[in-house]
């Protein structure tokens, strides 16, 4: 099993969303976040005032998935979030060795 974390733009959460629904990801963990790296934040003007924004927001998926439906989801990720400008993101894969379904007991990837 693996797990599949992704930050991405906000605006394409809905599009990436729908790309995974197709290709049978059942279920993902969707949280609002704010980071740097490359992009390294911006300037804005507000209110005739200019301020720099060091954090831009992003949108993290945490995807759990057998690790023989992991590259398609990674690669399903890439495409669809890619907007060929700084900032489209980072997809990190981690090695999970346990999983449990609270209500019914299930473990490992029947749980997913």
């Amino acid at each position: 099993m693996k797990l599949i974390i992704a930050a991405i733009k906000p605006f394409k959460l809905e599009e990436v969303r729908e790309a995974l629904t197709a290709i049978g990801v059942r279920g993902m963990m969707v949280t609002e976040i704010k980071g740097f790296g490359s992009q390294s934040g911006h300037t804005e003007i507000y209110r005739g005032a200019e301020y720099a924004v060091n954090f831009v927001p992003k949108v993290k998926l945490e995807i759990a998935v057998s690790a023989a439906m992991a590259d398609q989801v990674v690669e399903t990720i890439a495409t669809t979030a890619k907007t060929d400008k700084i900032g489209d993101g980072k997809i990190l894969v981690l090695d999970v060795t346990h999983a449990v379904r609270v209500r019914t007991g299930e473990t490992n990837e029947d749980a997913l």
